[in-house]
Protein backbone atom coordinates (compact mmCIF):
# COMPACT_ATOMS: atom_id res chain seq x y z
CA UNK A 1 0.00 0.00 0.00
CA UNK A 2 1.50 3.82 -0.82
CA UNK A 3 2.05 5.74 2.15
CA UNK A 4 -0.55 8.38 1.02
CA UNK A 5 -3.37 5.62 0.94
CA UNK A 6 -2.02 4.61 4.52
CA UNK A 7 -2.28 8.08 5.51
CA UNK A 8 -5.97 8.48 4.53
CA UNK A 9 -7.34 5.35 5.40
CA UNK A 10 -9.64 5.62 8.78
CA UNK A 11 -9.67 1.65 9.67
CA UNK A 12 -13.48 0.28 10.63
CA UNK A 13 -11.95 -2.42 13.11
CA UNK A 14 -12.48 -5.83 12.31
CA UNK A 15 -10.62 -8.05 9.91
CA UNK A 16 -11.99 -9.80 6.84
CA UNK A 17 -11.31 -13.61 6.69
CA UNK A 18 -9.07 -15.25 4.27
CA UNK A 19 -11.28 -17.75 3.18
CA UNK A 20 -13.14 -17.82 -0.30
CA UNK A 21 -16.43 -16.04 -0.92
CA UNK A 22 -17.05 -18.43 -4.07
CA UNK A 23 -16.14 -21.84 -2.88
CA UNK A 24 -12.04 -21.54 -3.65
CA UNK A 25 -11.97 -19.98 -6.28
CA UNK A 26 -10.10 -16.52 -4.90
CA UNK A 27 -6.23 -16.12 -4.21
CA UNK A 28 -6.04 -13.82 -1.41
CA UNK A 29 -3.05 -11.67 -0.05
CA UNK A 30 -1.87 -11.67 3.13
CA UNK A 31 -2.23 -8.22 2.70
CA UNK A 32 -5.64 -8.03 2.85
CA UNK A 33 -6.43 -9.33 5.84
CA UNK A 34 -7.18 -6.48 7.41
CA UNK A 35 -9.84 -4.60 7.06
CA UNK A 36 -9.84 -0.91 4.73
CA UNK A 37 -11.99 2.29 5.49
CA UNK A 38 -14.62 1.00 3.11
CA UNK A 39 -17.75 3.32 2.64
CA UNK A 40 -21.34 1.52 2.10
CA UNK A 41 -24.57 3.11 1.47
CA UNK A 42 -28.13 1.67 0.64
CA UNK A 43 -29.58 2.67 -2.68
CA UNK A 44 -32.64 1.40 -2.75
CA UNK A 45 -35.33 -1.09 -0.65
CA UNK A 46 -37.33 -3.52 -2.35
CA UNK A 47 -40.89 -0.27 -2.14
CA UNK A 48 -37.90 2.41 -3.36
CA UNK A 49 -36.39 -0.18 -5.87
CA UNK A 50 -40.25 0.19 -7.34
CA UNK A 51 -40.65 3.38 -7.85
CA UNK A 52 -36.57 3.83 -9.25
CA UNK A 53 -37.80 1.16 -11.88
CA UNK A 54 -40.84 3.02 -12.49
CA UNK A 55 -39.20 6.25 -13.00
CA UNK A 56 -36.77 4.84 -15.97
CA UNK A 57 -39.45 2.70 -17.97
CA UNK A 58 -42.13 5.24 -17.79
CA UNK A 59 -43.26 6.71 -20.81
CA UNK A 60 -41.15 4.26 -23.17
CA UNK A 61 -37.70 5.21 -21.26
CA UNK A 62 -38.43 8.91 -21.89
CA UNK A 63 -35.57 9.24 -19.81
CA UNK A 64 -33.36 6.79 -20.44
CA UNK A 65 -33.64 8.51 -23.71
CA UNK A 66 -32.76 11.59 -22.31
CA UNK A 67 -29.79 10.60 -19.82
CA UNK A 68 -26.16 12.85 -20.65
CA UNK A 69 -22.74 11.59 -20.25
CA UNK A 70 -21.44 12.35 -16.89
CA UNK A 71 -18.31 13.88 -16.55
CA UNK A 72 -18.19 15.55 -12.63
CA UNK A 73 -15.22 17.42 -14.39
CA UNK A 74 -13.27 14.19 -13.91
CA UNK A 75 -10.96 15.62 -16.92
CA UNK A 76 -7.13 16.48 -16.40
CA UNK A 77 -6.46 19.99 -18.05
CA UNK A 78 -3.87 21.22 -19.62
CA UNK A 79 -0.47 19.32 -20.90
CA UNK A 80 0.56 16.73 -18.25
CA UNK A 81 3.63 14.74 -18.08
CA UNK A 82 2.96 10.89 -18.64
CA UNK A 83 4.30 8.42 -16.08
CA UNK A 84 5.64 9.06 -12.48
CA UNK A 85 3.13 8.02 -10.39
CA UNK A 86 3.16 5.50 -7.23
CA UNK A 87 0.86 3.09 -8.16
CA UNK A 88 2.47 -0.38 -7.05
CA UNK A 89 1.72 -3.68 -5.70
CA UNK A 90 1.09 -3.76 -1.47
CA UNK A 91 0.79 -7.85 -1.60
CA UNK A 92 0.79 -10.83 -4.07
CA UNK A 93 -1.18 -10.46 -7.10
CA UNK A 94 -4.53 -12.56 -6.91
CA UNK A 95 -7.67 -12.95 -9.18
CA UNK A 96 -11.19 -14.33 -9.35
CA UNK A 97 -12.25 -16.26 -11.96
CA UNK A 98 -15.22 -14.53 -14.26
CA UNK A 99 -18.53 -16.07 -13.64
CA UNK A 100 -18.87 -19.81 -15.10
CA UNK A 101 -14.96 -19.97 -16.41
CA UNK A 102 -12.17 -21.67 -14.48
CA UNK A 103 -9.12 -19.60 -16.60
CA UNK A 104 -9.47 -17.44 -19.02
CA UNK A 105 -6.82 -17.39 -22.23
CA UNK A 106 -6.22 -14.13 -23.33
CA UNK A 107 -6.33 -13.53 -27.47
CA UNK A 108 -5.88 -10.63 -29.30
CA UNK A 109 -7.58 -10.38 -32.72
CA UNK A 110 -8.54 -7.81 -35.66
CA UNK A 111 -12.14 -7.22 -34.92
CA UNK A 112 -12.72 -7.45 -31.24
CA UNK A 113 -16.06 -9.22 -29.71
CA UNK A 114 -17.41 -6.49 -27.18
CA UNK A 115 -18.33 -8.26 -23.67
CA UNK A 116 -21.80 -8.86 -23.01
CA UNK A 117 -21.20 -7.61 -19.29
CA UNK A 118 -20.84 -3.94 -20.18
CA UNK A 119 -23.31 -1.09 -20.16
CA UNK A 120 -24.35 2.34 -18.89
CA UNK A 121 -25.21 3.10 -15.29
CA UNK A 122 -28.21 5.64 -15.35
CA UNK A 123 -28.72 8.06 -11.88
CA UNK A 124 -29.90 11.31 -11.45
CA UNK A 125 -28.65 14.69 -10.23
CA UNK A 126 -31.02 16.96 -9.04
CA UNK A 127 -33.52 16.82 -11.62
CA UNK A 128 -31.23 15.80 -14.56
CA UNK A 129 -30.54 11.93 -15.72
CA UNK A 130 -26.92 11.22 -16.45
CA UNK A 131 -25.65 7.55 -17.50
CA UNK A 132 -21.75 6.21 -17.17
CA UNK A 133 -19.79 2.99 -18.34
CA UNK A 134 -19.52 -0.28 -16.32
CA UNK A 135 -19.87 -4.01 -15.79
CA UNK A 136 -20.87 -6.74 -14.07
CA UNK A 137 -18.75 -8.13 -12.77
CA UNK A 138 -18.32 -11.92 -10.70
CA UNK A 139 -19.85 -12.43 -7.27
CA UNK A 140 -21.31 -15.06 -5.08
CA UNK A 141 -25.03 -14.21 -5.99
CA UNK A 142 -24.24 -13.25 -9.47
CA UNK A 143 -25.37 -9.33 -8.70
CA UNK A 144 -22.50 -6.98 -8.86
CA UNK A 145 -21.41 -4.24 -10.72
CA UNK A 146 -18.05 -2.52 -11.16
CA UNK A 147 -18.00 1.02 -12.02
CA UNK A 148 -16.15 4.35 -11.01
CA UNK A 149 -16.53 5.54 -7.37
CA UNK A 150 -17.45 9.44 -8.78
CA UNK A 151 -20.37 7.46 -10.75
CA UNK A 152 -21.91 6.01 -7.53
CA UNK A 153 -20.83 8.51 -4.68
CA UNK A 154 -21.84 12.34 -3.95
CA UNK A 155 -20.89 12.94 -0.61
CA UNK A 156 -22.55 16.46 -0.92
CA UNK A 157 -26.11 15.11 -1.70
CA UNK A 158 -28.42 13.72 1.27
CA UNK A 159 -27.01 9.76 1.99
CA UNK A 160 -23.79 10.18 0.05
CA UNK A 161 -25.08 8.28 -3.14
CA UNK A 162 -26.38 9.46 -6.40
CA UNK A 163 -29.98 8.66 -6.88
CA UNK A 164 -32.14 6.45 -8.91
CA UNK A 165 -29.08 4.16 -9.78
CA UNK A 166 -29.48 1.24 -11.91
CA UNK A 167 -27.28 -1.00 -14.36
CA UNK A 168 -28.45 -1.88 -18.04
CA UNK A 169 -26.26 -4.17 -19.99
CA UNK A 170 -26.18 -3.91 -23.34
CA UNK A 171 -28.00 -0.58 -23.52
CA UNK A 172 -28.93 0.73 -26.52
CA UNK A 173 -31.50 4.19 -27.34
CA UNK A 174 -34.15 2.79 -24.76
CA UNK A 175 -33.48 -0.49 -25.19
CA UNK A 176 -32.75 -3.07 -22.23
CA UNK A 177 -32.29 -6.39 -23.76
CA UNK A 178 -31.30 -7.85 -20.29
CA UNK A 179 -33.76 -6.01 -18.19
CA UNK A 180 -33.13 -3.16 -15.86
CA UNK A 181 -31.09 -3.59 -12.60
CA UNK A 182 -31.85 -1.52 -9.77
CA UNK A 183 -29.04 -0.94 -7.48
CA UNK A 184 -29.49 -2.04 -3.94
CA UNK A 185 -26.52 -1.18 -1.93
CA UNK A 186 -22.63 0.47 -3.35
CA UNK A 187 -19.31 0.22 -1.38
CA UNK A 188 -16.26 1.82 -2.15
CA UNK A 189 -13.39 2.91 -0.28
CA UNK A 190 -13.90 6.02 2.59
CA UNK A 191 -10.87 8.11 0.94
CA UNK A 192 -13.18 8.60 -2.47
CA UNK A 193 -16.59 9.14 -0.65
CA UNK A 194 -15.98 11.33 2.15
CA UNK A 195 -12.42 13.04 0.66
CA UNK A 196 -12.73 12.75 -2.84
CA UNK A 197 -9.44 11.24 -3.44
CA UNK A 198 -9.48 9.19 -7.07
CA UNK A 199 -6.60 7.19 -5.59
CA UNK A 200 -9.78 5.24 -4.82
CA UNK A 201 -12.12 5.79 -7.76
CA UNK A 202 -14.38 2.71 -7.76
CA UNK A 203 -16.96 1.02 -6.83
CA UNK A 204 -18.99 -2.42 -6.44
CA UNK A 205 -22.78 -2.54 -6.75
CA UNK A 206 -25.31 -4.98 -5.67
CA UNK A 207 -28.33 -4.83 -7.81
CA UNK A 208 -31.76 -6.86 -7.53
CA UNK A 209 -32.62 -9.28 -10.05
CA UNK A 210 -33.19 -7.14 -12.74
CA UNK A 211 -36.59 -6.14 -14.67
CA UNK A 212 -38.43 -6.36 -17.86
CA UNK A 213 -41.68 -4.90 -19.31
CA UNK A 214 -44.42 -7.13 -19.39
CA UNK A 215 -47.00 -5.17 -20.82
CA UNK A 216 -49.19 -3.17 -20.81
CA UNK A 217 -53.26 -4.09 -19.24
CA UNK A 218 -56.57 -2.23 -18.67
CA UNK A 219 -57.50 -2.89 -15.17
CA UNK A 220 -60.30 -1.27 -12.68
CA UNK A 221 -59.64 1.46 -10.91
CA UNK A 222 -59.76 -0.67 -7.79
CA UNK A 223 -56.77 -2.53 -9.09
CA UNK A 224 -54.96 0.41 -10.43
CA UNK A 225 -55.28 2.37 -7.36
CA UNK A 226 -53.46 -0.77 -5.90
CA UNK A 227 -50.88 -1.58 -8.35
CA UNK A 228 -47.01 -0.84 -7.58
CA UNK A 229 -45.49 -0.17 -10.61
CA UNK A 230 -45.51 2.10 -13.42
CA UNK A 231 -49.13 3.09 -14.10
CA UNK A 232 -51.59 5.50 -15.69
CA UNK A 233 -54.74 7.05 -17.36
CA UNK A 234 -55.91 7.03 -20.84
CA UNK A 235 -58.43 10.24 -21.53
CA UNK A 236 -60.40 9.40 -24.84
CA UNK A 237 -63.08 12.10 -25.64
CA UNK A 238 -66.26 10.64 -26.42
CA UNK A 239 -69.48 11.69 -27.14
CA UNK A 240 -72.29 13.09 -24.78
CA UNK A 241 -74.61 9.95 -25.04
CA UNK A 242 -71.58 7.39 -24.67
CA UNK A 243 -70.60 9.33 -21.43
CA UNK A 244 -74.55 9.08 -20.28
CA UNK A 245 -74.31 5.23 -21.47
CA UNK A 246 -71.74 4.84 -18.97
CA UNK A 247 -73.02 6.80 -16.02
CA UNK A 248 -76.00 4.74 -16.19
CA UNK A 249 -74.03 1.57 -16.27
CA UNK A 250 -71.58 2.51 -12.88
CA UNK A 251 -73.46 5.60 -11.52
CA UNK A 252 -70.70 7.14 -9.60
CA UNK A 253 -67.88 4.73 -10.14
CA UNK A 254 -68.05 5.73 -14.21
CA UNK A 255 -64.58 5.83 -15.74
CA UNK A 256 -65.74 9.24 -17.18
CA UNK A 257 -65.00 12.85 -16.22
CA UNK A 258 -66.56 16.00 -17.92
CA UNK A 259 -64.06 19.12 -19.23
CA UNK A 260 -65.19 22.60 -19.56
CA UNK A 261 -64.67 24.17 -22.54
CA UNK A 262 -65.07 26.97 -23.97
CA UNK A 263 -63.54 30.62 -26.18
CA UNK A 264 -63.73 34.10 -25.94
CA UNK A 265 -63.21 36.74 -28.34
CA UNK A 266 -62.56 40.37 -27.23
CA UNK A 267 -65.24 43.22 -28.00
CA UNK A 268 -65.36 46.88 -28.07
CA UNK A 269 -65.63 48.09 -24.74
CA UNK A 270 -68.90 49.55 -25.25
CA UNK A 271 -70.48 45.97 -26.47
CA UNK A 272 -73.53 45.36 -23.77
CA UNK A 273 -73.39 42.31 -21.70
CA UNK A 274 -75.06 39.68 -22.77
CA UNK A 275 -75.65 36.09 -21.83
CA UNK A 276 -72.66 35.92 -24.04
CA UNK A 277 -70.60 38.85 -23.06
CA UNK A 278 -68.87 39.27 -20.14
CA UNK A 279 -66.70 41.42 -18.15
CA UNK A 280 -62.93 39.66 -17.49
CA UNK A 281 -60.13 40.30 -16.25
CA UNK A 282 -56.11 39.82 -17.94
CA UNK A 283 -53.27 40.73 -15.54
CA UNK A 284 -50.69 42.73 -18.10
CA UNK A 285 -46.97 44.37 -17.84
CA UNK A 286 -46.80 47.45 -16.78
CA UNK A 287 -46.01 48.93 -20.04
CA UNK A 288 -49.46 47.13 -21.46
CA UNK A 289 -51.34 48.77 -18.23
CA UNK A 290 -49.53 52.46 -19.16
CA UNK A 291 -50.29 51.82 -22.82
CA UNK A 292 -53.78 51.38 -22.26
CA UNK A 293 -56.26 53.56 -24.40
CA UNK A 294 -58.04 55.34 -21.54
CA UNK A 295 -57.86 53.66 -18.14
CA UNK A 296 -61.33 55.96 -17.24
CA UNK A 297 -63.16 54.53 -20.14
CA UNK A 298 -61.91 50.88 -19.49
CA UNK A 299 -62.90 50.67 -15.53
CA UNK A 300 -63.93 52.56 -13.10
CA UNK A 301 -62.03 52.60 -9.87
CA UNK A 302 -65.52 53.83 -7.87
CA UNK A 303 -67.19 50.74 -9.23
CA UNK A 304 -64.43 47.82 -8.67
CA UNK A 305 -62.85 49.18 -5.38
CA UNK A 306 -62.54 45.54 -4.22
CA UNK A 307 -60.84 44.42 -7.19
CA UNK A 308 -56.88 46.08 -6.80
CA UNK A 309 -56.08 46.87 -9.96
CA UNK A 310 -52.55 47.47 -9.39
CA UNK A 311 -51.28 45.51 -6.63
CA UNK A 312 -48.09 45.82 -4.65
CA UNK A 313 -47.22 42.66 -3.27
CA UNK A 314 -44.00 41.91 -0.87
CA UNK A 315 -41.65 38.50 -1.62
CA UNK A 316 -38.82 37.02 -0.48
CA UNK A 317 -35.36 38.12 -2.35
CA UNK A 318 -35.85 34.13 -3.81
CA UNK A 319 -38.88 34.76 -4.74
CA UNK A 320 -37.71 37.84 -6.25
CA UNK A 321 -35.08 36.38 -8.38
CA UNK A 322 -37.18 33.83 -9.39
CA UNK A 323 -40.06 35.38 -10.30
CA UNK A 324 -40.46 35.76 -14.19
CA UNK A 325 -44.38 36.80 -15.18
CA UNK A 326 -45.66 39.91 -16.10
CA UNK A 327 -45.42 41.85 -13.19
CA UNK A 328 -42.99 44.62 -12.53
CA UNK A 329 -40.09 44.09 -9.96
CA UNK A 330 -39.09 46.87 -7.72
CA UNK A 331 -36.59 46.97 -4.79
CA UNK A 332 -38.52 49.91 -2.50
CA UNK A 333 -36.72 50.77 1.01
CA UNK A 334 -34.42 47.39 0.49
CA UNK A 335 -37.88 45.12 0.40
CA UNK A 336 -38.34 43.64 -2.86
CA UNK A 337 -41.95 43.54 -4.15
CA UNK A 338 -43.79 42.65 -7.50
CA UNK A 339 -46.28 44.86 -8.73
CA UNK A 340 -48.91 43.39 -10.35
CA UNK A 341 -51.25 45.49 -12.92
CA UNK A 342 -54.66 44.06 -14.32
CA UNK A 343 -57.10 45.06 -16.98
CA UNK A 344 -60.71 44.78 -17.72
CA UNK A 345 -62.34 44.11 -20.88
CA UNK A 346 -65.46 42.77 -22.52
CA UNK A 347 -65.51 39.53 -24.39
CA UNK A 348 -67.86 37.40 -26.20
CA UNK A 349 -67.70 33.77 -24.71
CA UNK A 350 -68.92 30.53 -26.05
CA UNK A 351 -68.70 27.40 -23.62
CA UNK A 352 -69.27 23.59 -23.82
CA UNK A 353 -68.57 20.42 -22.09
CA UNK A 354 -65.72 17.60 -22.98
CA UNK A 355 -66.85 13.76 -22.45
CA UNK A 356 -64.17 11.99 -21.42
CA UNK A 357 -63.56 8.29 -21.10
CA UNK A 358 -60.98 6.51 -18.62
CA UNK A 359 -58.51 3.74 -19.01
CA UNK A 360 -56.77 2.91 -15.97
CA UNK A 361 -53.65 1.41 -17.64
CA UNK A 362 -51.14 -0.27 -15.67
CA UNK A 363 -47.34 -1.95 -16.63
CA UNK A 364 -46.74 -5.02 -15.74
CA UNK A 365 -43.05 -6.42 -14.82
CA UNK A 366 -41.42 -9.78 -15.41
CA UNK A 367 -38.30 -10.83 -13.79
CA UNK A 368 -35.34 -10.96 -15.97
CA UNK A 369 -33.14 -12.76 -12.94
CA UNK A 370 -29.59 -12.34 -11.98
CA UNK A 371 -27.54 -9.94 -13.48
CA UNK A 372 -24.60 -12.60 -13.77
CA UNK A 373 -27.26 -15.36 -15.28
CA UNK A 374 -27.53 -13.23 -18.15
CA UNK A 375 -24.59 -11.83 -19.16
CA UNK A 376 -22.00 -13.57 -17.43
CA UNK A 377 -19.42 -11.55 -15.31
CA UNK A 378 -15.70 -10.90 -15.38
CA UNK A 379 -13.21 -12.51 -13.46
CA UNK A 380 -11.47 -9.54 -10.59
CA UNK A 381 -7.52 -8.97 -10.32
CA UNK A 382 -5.35 -6.80 -8.11
CA UNK A 383 -1.87 -6.30 -7.50
CA UNK A 384 -0.99 -6.96 -10.64
CA UNK A 385 2.34 -5.73 -12.30
CA UNK A 386 2.25 -2.14 -13.98
CA UNK A 387 2.75 -2.23 -17.77
CA UNK A 388 0.75 -5.12 -18.96
CA UNK A 389 -1.35 -4.88 -21.95
CA UNK A 390 -4.89 -4.25 -21.10
CA UNK A 391 -8.35 -3.20 -23.18
CA UNK A 392 -10.75 -1.04 -22.01
CA UNK A 393 -14.55 -0.64 -22.61
CA UNK A 394 -16.81 2.08 -22.43
CA UNK A 395 -19.42 4.31 -24.04
CA UNK A 396 -17.29 7.87 -24.94
CA UNK A 397 -20.20 10.95 -25.97
CA UNK A 398 -18.32 13.83 -25.62
CA UNK A 399 -16.64 15.81 -27.78
CA UNK A 400 -12.84 16.45 -28.10
CA UNK A 401 -11.59 19.60 -26.39
CA UNK A 402 -11.29 20.81 -30.33
CA UNK A 403 -15.24 20.46 -30.74
CA UNK A 404 -14.97 17.02 -32.74
CA UNK A 405 -17.06 14.98 -32.03
CA UNK A 406 -16.19 11.11 -32.80
CA UNK A 407 -18.35 9.42 -30.85
CA UNK A 408 -21.98 9.23 -30.10
CA UNK A 409 -22.48 7.44 -26.71
CA UNK A 410 -24.71 4.46 -28.78
CA UNK A 411 -21.95 1.56 -28.83
CA UNK A 412 -19.40 0.58 -26.58
CA UNK A 413 -16.06 1.37 -28.02
CA UNK A 414 -12.88 0.39 -26.91
CA UNK A 415 -8.93 0.90 -26.40
CA UNK A 416 -6.09 -1.35 -26.16
CA UNK A 417 -2.45 -0.79 -24.98
CA UNK A 418 -0.28 -1.40 -22.16
CA UNK A 419 -0.45 0.50 -19.28
CA UNK A 420 1.82 2.53 -17.35
CA UNK A 421 1.75 4.95 -14.01
CA UNK A 422 0.23 7.41 -14.33
CA UNK A 423 1.22 11.17 -13.36
CA UNK A 424 -0.60 12.74 -10.43
CA UNK A 425 -3.34 14.91 -10.66
CA UNK A 426 -3.38 17.36 -7.50
CA UNK A 427 -6.66 18.60 -8.52
CA UNK A 428 -8.16 15.05 -8.01
CA UNK A 429 -6.13 14.11 -5.15
CA UNK A 430 -4.72 11.44 -7.62
CA UNK A 431 -1.10 10.04 -6.82
CA UNK A 432 -1.65 6.18 -7.35
CA UNK A 433 -3.39 5.68 -10.50
CA UNK A 434 -2.75 3.73 -14.27
CA UNK A 435 -3.13 5.36 -17.31
CA UNK A 436 -3.23 4.05 -20.80
CA UNK A 437 -2.91 5.97 -24.11
CA UNK A 438 -7.26 6.34 -25.14
CA UNK A 439 -9.07 8.79 -27.20
CA UNK A 440 -12.33 8.01 -25.65
CA UNK A 441 -14.01 11.12 -24.28
CA UNK A 442 -16.78 11.87 -21.43
CA UNK A 443 -19.19 9.08 -21.34
CA UNK A 444 -16.70 6.41 -20.49
CA UNK A 445 -16.19 7.06 -16.96
CA UNK A 446 -16.33 3.83 -14.78
CA UNK A 447 -15.83 1.12 -18.13
CA UNK A 448 -13.90 -1.91 -16.90
CA UNK A 449 -10.24 -2.29 -17.68
CA UNK A 450 -10.13 -5.80 -18.33
CA UNK A 451 -6.52 -7.68 -18.43
CA UNK A 452 -6.05 -11.01 -20.22
CA UNK A 453 -9.47 -10.35 -22.27
CA UNK A 454 -10.86 -13.80 -24.52
CA UNK A 455 -12.56 -12.29 -27.49
CA UNK A 456 -13.53 -15.57 -28.45
CA UNK A 457 -15.25 -16.01 -24.68
CA UNK A 458 -15.61 -11.86 -24.34
CA UNK A 459 -14.38 -12.02 -20.71
CA UNK A 460 -10.91 -11.65 -18.89
CA UNK A 461 -10.14 -10.15 -15.60
CA UNK A 462 -11.26 -6.02 -14.38
CA UNK A 463 -8.33 -4.86 -13.47
CA UNK A 464 -9.51 -1.14 -13.16
CA UNK A 465 -12.02 0.91 -14.20
CA UNK A 466 -11.76 4.56 -16.49
CA UNK A 467 -11.70 7.30 -13.75
CA UNK A 468 -9.88 10.44 -14.87
CA UNK A 469 -9.08 11.02 -18.90
CA UNK A 470 -7.06 14.00 -20.51
CA UNK A 471 -5.25 15.61 -23.29
CA UNK A 472 -1.74 15.22 -22.49
CA UNK A 473 0.08 17.12 -25.37
CA UNK A 474 -2.65 19.80 -25.03
CA UNK A 475 -3.51 19.44 -28.64
CA UNK A 476 -7.31 19.60 -27.72
CA UNK A 477 -7.41 15.75 -28.34
CA UNK A 478 -8.40 13.39 -25.53
CA UNK A 479 -5.43 11.55 -25.55
CA UNK A 480 -5.23 8.84 -22.53
CA UNK A 481 -7.50 7.55 -19.83
CA UNK A 482 -6.56 6.47 -16.03
CA UNK A 483 -7.64 4.06 -12.88
CA UNK A 484 -7.01 3.71 -9.69
CA UNK A 485 -4.85 1.10 -8.96
CA UNK A 486 -6.00 -2.54 -7.81
CA UNK A 487 -4.43 -3.08 -4.61
CA UNK A 488 -5.64 -5.34 -1.57
CA UNK A 489 -7.52 -3.04 -0.23
CA UNK A 490 -9.58 -2.66 -3.23
CA UNK A 491 -9.78 -6.74 -3.16
CA UNK A 492 -10.87 -6.27 0.34
CA UNK A 493 -13.95 -3.68 -0.52
CA UNK A 494 -14.82 -5.76 -3.61
CA UNK A 495 -15.09 -8.74 -1.18
CA UNK A 496 -17.65 -7.65 0.65
CA UNK A 497 -19.36 -6.51 -1.95
CA UNK A 498 -19.85 -9.96 -3.77
CA UNK A 499 -20.85 -11.70 -0.88
CA UNK A 500 -24.18 -10.07 -0.73
CA UNK A 501 -27.89 -10.85 -1.59
CA UNK A 502 -29.88 -8.49 -3.66
CA UNK A 503 -32.98 -11.06 -4.75
CA UNK A 504 -36.24 -10.12 -6.91
CA UNK A 505 -38.11 -6.90 -6.81
CA UNK A 506 -41.27 -8.29 -8.93
CA UNK A 507 -44.22 -10.04 -7.43
CA UNK A 508 -45.85 -12.54 -8.58
CA UNK A 509 -48.93 -10.79 -10.22
CA UNK A 510 -46.12 -8.98 -12.07
CA UNK A 511 -45.93 -5.43 -9.66
CA UNK A 512 -43.34 -4.75 -7.56
CA UNK A 513 -42.64 -6.03 -4.22
CA UNK A 514 -43.34 -3.66 -1.79
CA UNK A 515 -40.98 -4.77 1.46
CA UNK A 516 -37.73 -5.97 1.26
Amino acid sequence: MNTRVKRLALPLGGAIAATSMIGATLVTSANAAAAPAKKTVSLASASEARNIAGYWTANSGANLKAAAQYTDNAQVSGKVKLGGGDAAPDGKAGVVPPIGQEKVTPTKVKNINLPKTIGKVFFTVGDKEYWCSASSIQSKYHNLVATAGHCVFDEGIQNGALDNWVFIPGYYQGKAPWGIYVGKAAYTHYDLAVYEDFDSDYAFVTVYNGIAVGGRTAVSKETYDAWNGYKFIDETEISAQDYQKLVDEFGEKAPVKTVPTGSEKIVPWSTKKSDKVEVRFKEVTKDEYDKAPDHGENFSKAKWKSFPWVKAEVVTKEQYDAYSGPGYKKIVDSAYTIQHYFLKYKAEVTSGTKYIKLTYVVESYKDAGRLGDNVGGQGFTWNQKVGQPVYIFGYPAAPHPDGDKAFTGYTPKWCYGKTFAAAPAAAFKAEAQIGLKCSMTAGSSGGPWILKYSSTKRLGYINGVTSLIGDADANGRIDFSTSPYFDSETYAIYKSAANLWSGSIVAKDGSLVTKA
